[in-house]
């Protein structure tokens, strides 16, 4: 972490501390669901707070075009409170008279919650005028959201360049693990990349093949390439417009000496539903009337044997259409068979992506992994070779 700056090269005691964080969490009737990205930034906050530090968060919830009480962090800020400990006050406004009172009241130690930084336009246009008004409610700005860090809006990257910027507890330990994965892995390497269709991830796909040692490619992608290599497919999700994207990305592939792993048989069914009737065929027996719904059990094989070969593993995807049973088999038991080798100490396992973090809380292992990214866009950007503005901020000067 040498290249970012972090909560070591502070002296937080007394200092008015803007901290962006992810509060973007599940709501039903007003309450919080799942509290696992509270549980996350609450590290960085009690840390702050114990170091006489003011924590005044600073998040987004929803996508609101002003202000709008089903978006207020207030039920949020109150769940907050229950998971660090320590009361959480709140703010009505994220400027103004509101959030400066709010502010001036606050002792060290305090942690404040300030309202939805989107009831504001200016925010997600990064408003140099609007970010001077968040600017004059603290002393440094700290930024724990990873998963924001792709969006140079006001709250997420306009501040690093008014106020003395750092990397949250949440945000370190986020480059840390993703620096441990693709900047400067222990080799060999293997990516897994599943979900539906190649077009969303044609960047993702041509960044890895330069970067890792063998590349996993399952889910409804890999029928556009089974497809692209004149394989039947059937009536399976393929994206045969995409053929010649495809063969460009294995050419790619091999001129870096990077192995593609496809399947080489499929699980089948005729209907796309729970439960539907399905038979494992070779790649030369797909049925003209069935659908490729899962890997096979000889392609699962392969998996795992790649796995074993690797010292290092990213995944983002699912192999098949996992929300289906049985069609979750080939991601469950490739997801334990990568955890089993991580625990076992013979491999570092990144895996983000919302897909992905479902498919491994399925399967029971996402707490065996090395680390597991709660962040969406922000993780695929980065697997995809680009500069995050929140991060490129934090770097050292």
């Amino acid at each position: 972490m040498s290249n970012f700056r972090t909560l070591d090269d502070v002296d937080l005691r007394g200092k008015r501390v803007l901290l962006r964080v992810d509060l973007n969490v599940p709501m039903e009737q007003g309450r919080v669901t799942d509290t696992t990205r509270l549980d996350r930034i609450a590290p960085t906050i009690t840390e702050i707070s114990d170091k006489a530090g003011k924590a005044i968060l600073l998040a987004h919830f929803g996508r609101p075009k002003g202000p709008d009480a089903k978006d207020s962090l207030r039920p949020v800020a109150t769940e907050l409170a229950n998971v660090l400990g320590r009361p959480v006050a709140f703010a009505g406004d994220c400027i103004g008279e509101a959030a400066q009172k709010a502010v001036a009241a606050m002792k060290d130690g305090d942690v404040l919650c300030l309202e939805n930084t989107r009831f504001h336009k200016e925010e997600e246009k990064n408003d140099p005028a609007f970010v001077a008004e968040l600017a004059r409610l603290g002393d440094i700005w700290v930024n724990d959201a990873f998963s924001a860090a792709h969006r140079a809006h006001a709250s997420t990257e306009g501040l690093g360049h008014k106020l003395p910027a750092y990397a949250g507890r949440t945000m370190q330990a986020e480059l840390e693990a993703l620096n441990k994965a693709l900047e400067a892995p222990t080799k060999p390497v293997i990516a897994i990349i599943g979900g539906a269709k190649v077009s969303t991830k044609i960047d993702l796909l041509e960044n890895l093949v330069s970067k890792v040692d063998a590349l996993v490619i399952g889910g409804g992608m890999a029928n556009t390439f089974l497809h692209a290599q004149g394989v039947n497919v059937g009536k399976s999700l393929a994206e045969k417009d995409l053929a010649a994207t495809a063969l460009r990305i294995l050419d790619k592939a091999q001129a870096a000496n990077c192995a593609i792993i496809l399947p080489v048989d499929a699980t089948v069914a005729f209907h796309f539903a729970a439960n539907a009737p399905s038979h494992a065929y070779g790649l030369d027996a797909i049925p003209a009337d069935g659908m490729i719904l899962d890997v096979g059990p000889q392609s699962v094989e392969r998996v795992h044997s790649a796995i074993d070969d690797a010292a290092t593993l990213v995944w983002n995807g699912p192999l098949g259409a996992f929300e289906l049973t049985p069609f979750d088999r080939g991601t469950v038991v490739a997801a334990r068979h990568a955890a089993a080798r991580t625990k076992a100490g013979k491999l570092v396992s990144v895996a983000g992506g919302g897909d992905t973090v479902a498919a491994l809380n399925q399967a029971g292992v996402a707490g065996d992994f090395s680390y597991v990214s709660t962040a969406g866009g922000a993780f695929l950007e980065w697997m995809e070779g680009k500069p995050l503005p929140g991060v490129e901020v934090l770097r050292a000067k």
